[in-house]
């Protein structure tokens, strides 16, 4: 009986080594008491998989800036992990309308905003009870699931949390747990919002994400996220507008699985709304940017975010807890498994649907310009796997871009052309239409992304349909240099010559730029040319060898002169060819400040000029001996006005009338400018309608959309004399993202609209908000004492995609003297 019971003792830890931990069991602590850690993330994918290695695949698919692992898992039944790879090739036949798929993809992402950090939590019971109790739903089913798109993000947010918050959680909504300090654990390493970064893959958690993403291609895409804490539960339907390329299947299945979610939210009295607020427009959301390709995306929004901690007091008195919300997020991830599960004939055959001809207005859209833009943008259609080609001697006709009117244009082999007749057709509809057409204005992003427009190239949508023809030749070719050259000449017109300078300066090498037009050796050259002489850089023993490699790196053509002596226009000893010396940056960071719009400027150096800049805080600015710096760039925000008290902005003034460059960028505008006669830069005033309405309560949004611009696209006009404009033609299409104005400079104005140009071209804008931007400034510059203010408007550098506007930041900073 000894040995017996000896046996059975034996045999019990056996039998609890044998079953799947949950989460709470393989951490230590009951899921919901605690934020976990990321590399804690990790090690229970990594448990699972170990555990589980018949049914589930974990790769990491890249790292974050910060080096945390980028994680995806792929689960289903053992059958179907045995053939994965047949399932996945089957399904992705759909695309050309073939194979015979008898499964169905759901993806689920999680915590793309780090702060909204209850989806990574939910995670983690999710794909537990899908091994366990769910199992069944996996038998039709492959589930991939990325527990957290955003590890720098919700590092930082948990850290920050574990570092402030009560022992135990205090949920009075005034702790300072529940309040984040500027910095907040939403975006990435570089302040972005990668949630609106689907379409655009300025970052790096984006591209490696869609290599992953556009192998699958899947049926139900879930963007998991959360919002204010007193909000109830967002799931699907969407709220209009919806683009009008959503089929009316993926419509109605947003309204099966919501009401599959309403099922079990009713049964324990939670409440919940659909049909509001989140709209399925903007292209470059984890809801939209699948459905383009053909699945069903959605976003489920959890109340909380950054503010509920593990627990906090709502607005009407009840207590919020983190377990409460990993309960919700939970629920609806594994209803949206289960509705799949039950309409896998249903998915697979309205997949192969989407991917049928479609009958676009549009068939072809061509561009001509800069081969620099025309790279970049054929680099951006690499990623989405969208299929382009070179143009033949052919002219197009159709819509033009720039008149918006009919027009036409003739391709060459440099020419960039995109086909509908491919299968990426409806996201290069999205991406390259003119126009979305809105059935509600009322939106929650931009009305306006064209990809032509952005990326400022010549466009025409044309009806023609166009054969296959020779691929497009990518790469600039570079000049080989000559040793004993009076001087080397480069040209200036793209973000790829900012960066050919960025590496020559950070390197030593003295440059010229020449503020008139010249010819030399029978060559016109523009405004803004480079201009490197040998004798500039004696200094520097291996300047031919650094010269080569800038060309090199950054594919640039340079042109070698034995002589400084033009044909016309000025030499280059003249006065109107000024130096570019290496300059100390500073951009002004902290509470005055937008995180997003920081961001931005922060990324544009460190990842695409590749040009050292120094961070400064708000917090000791008054301490900071500013003459250390050549450049100071103030970010958009709100918090201008209470930085800029007399002190600071009297120290910022007198640093610019000794010689320094101010930039100026949205409403750091109005904090520098208000009230202070130094400034020349007026807002422009419109007179206000007098006449007093009484109308009803629900048509008050209506009346507001009035006086706003949600994401426009405007044609502007452009001085190129001015240096803030070198490189550029006389029309430049902005991106307007309110009605934020300012009359014109007396003599600095760069880029404005002109009289009758305040009509979009593309999205957008109020009556109220028209009237209001009417002939007022973009972009300017204005001489104050030995130094400069450069005013920025409209935002060049918007979310990083807006390649067309970086060249004006280039020149704010290299080329305005």
């Amino acid at each position: 009986m000894k040995l017996t019971l000896r046996i059975a003792l034996l045999f019990i830890p056996f039998l609890g080594l044998a079953q799947l931990k949950s989460p709470s069991e393989f951490l230590g602590y009951e899921l919901g008491t605690q934020f976990t850690r990321h590399h804690e993330v990790v090690d229970y994918y990594q448990y699972l998989a170990k555990a589980e290695p018949k049914r589930m695949k974990l790769i990491e698919y890249g790292k974050t800036n910060e080096r945390r692992p980028l994680l995806l898992a792929t689960i289903s039944s053992e059958e179907n992990m045995q053939n994965l790879d047949q399932i996945r090739e089957e399904h992705m036949k759909g695309i050309h309308g073939e194979g015979s798929p008898d499964k169905a993809i759901v993806w689920l992402s999680y915590n793309v905003h780090g702060n909204e950090s209850v989806s990574t939590e939910a995670s983690m019971q999710t794909i537990y009870d899908l091994f366990t109790s769910k199992k069944a739903y996996l038998e039709n089913i492959v589930v991939l699931i990325d527990p957290c798109i955003n590890p720098d993000g919700r590092d930082r947010y948990v850290n920050w949390y574990n570092q402030f918050k009560n022992s135990p959680n205090q949920v009075d909504p005034q702790s300072k747990e529940h309040h984040e300090n500027w910095w907040s654990g939403r975006s990435n390493h570089y302040m972005f919002d990668l949630n609106r970064d689907w379409a655009w893959l300025t970052q790096v958690e984006s591209q490696q994400r869609l290599k992953q993403f556009n192998q699958w291609l899947p049926h139900v895409h879930v963007d998991f996220h959360e919002q204010g804490v007193d909000n109830p539960y967002y799931f699907a339907p969407a709220a209009e507008p919806f683009h009008e390329v959503i089929t009316d299947f993926q419509r109605e299945f947003q309204e099966t699985i919501g009401k599959n979610h309403a099922k079990y939210f009713d049964a324990n009295g939670w409440f919940y709304f659909t049909k509001e607020v989140f709209d399925l427009l903007y292209p470059s959301y984890g809801d939209t940017y699948p459905t383009y390709n053909g699945g069903i995306g959605m976003t489920y929004e959890q109340g909380g975010s950054g503010r509920a901690g593990l627990g906090i007091i709502t607005g009407i008195g009840d207590t919020l807890t983190l377990k409460d919300r990993i309960a919700h997020h939970h629920t609806t991830g594994l209803s949206t498994v289960e509705v799949a599960s039950k309409n896998v004939t249903k998915l697979n055959d309205e997949f192969k649907k989407f991917y049928r001809d479609k009958n676009f207005k549009y068939n072809t859209y061509v561009m001509n310009g800069n081969p620099d833009k025309i790279e970049a943008l054929a680099d951006l259609l690499s990623k989405h796997e969208i299929e382009f080609q070179a143009g033949t001697n052919s002219t197009f006709k159709g819509y033009s871009y720039a008149t918006g009117k009919s027009g036409s244009i003739k391709s060459t082999n440099k020419s960039l052309v995109i086909s509908t007749n491919q299968p990426k057709s409806t996201l290069v509809k999205v991406l390259f239409e003119p126009t979305a057409k809105l059935s509600d204005s009322v939106t929650y992003d931009i009305t306006a992304w064209s990809l032509p427009y952005a990326y400022g190239l010549e466009a025409i949508a044309s009806e023609t349909s166009v054969a296959k023809s020779t691929p497009l030749h990518s790469g600039t070719e570079y000049g080989v240099l000559k040793p004993d050259s009076y001087a080397y000449l480069a040209d200036w017109n793209s973000m790829k010559d900012a960066q050919f300078l960025a590496e020559l300066l950070r390197n030593k090498v003295r440059v010229r730029f020449a503020h008139k037009p010249f010819t030399l050796d029978g060559i016109s050259h523009e405004r803004g040319t480079l201009i490197i002489t040998k004798s500039d850089n004696k200094h520097l023993k291996n300047f031919n060898d650094i010269l080569i490699s800038a060309s090199e790196n950054n594919s640039k053509n340079v042109i070698s002169t034995n002589t400084g002596f033009v044909e016309s226009g000025k030499d280059f000893g003249s006065g109107y060819v000024d130096v570019i010396q290496k300059l100390n940056i500073a951009v002004l960071s902290g509470e005055p400040t937008s995180t997003l719009r920081f961001g931005e400027i922060w990324n544009f150096f460190e990842q695409q000029l590749n040009y050292p800049i120094s961070v400064l805080g708000h917090d000791y600015f008054n301490r900071i001996d500013l003459s250390n710096y050549d450049i100071l760039i103030l970010p958009d925000g709100r918090g201008y006005n209470s930085f800029l008290n007399s002190y600071n902005k009297e120290k910022i003034k007198d640093w610019v009338k000794r010689g320094g460059k101010l930039i100026a960028m949205g409403g750091a505008i109005d904090g520098i400018t208000s009230s202070d006669k130094d400034f020349k830069l007026s807002v422009k005033e419109i007179e206000k309608d007098s006449s007093t309405t009484i109308g009803s309560f629900e048509i008050s949004e209506r009346e507001q959309i009035k006086s706003a611009i949600t994401g426009a696209i405007f044609k502007a006009t452009v001085d190129n004399t001015n240096p803030l404009a070198y490189g550029y033609d006389d029309t430049y299409f902005t991106l307007k993202l309110g009605a934020r104005s300012y009359n014109y400079l007396e003599n600095g104005s760069a880029v404005y609209l002109s009289e009758g140009n305040n009509e979009p071209v593309s999205g957008f804008a109020g009556s109220e908000a028209k009237k209001k931007i009417a002939e007022t400034l973009i972009f300017g510059t204005e001489e104050m004492g030995r130094g400069q203010v450069i005013y920025m408007v409209d935002n060049p550098l918007f979310r990083g995609f807006w390649e067309n506007g970086k060249l004006f930041f280039a020149n704010a900073l290299f080329m305005v003297k």
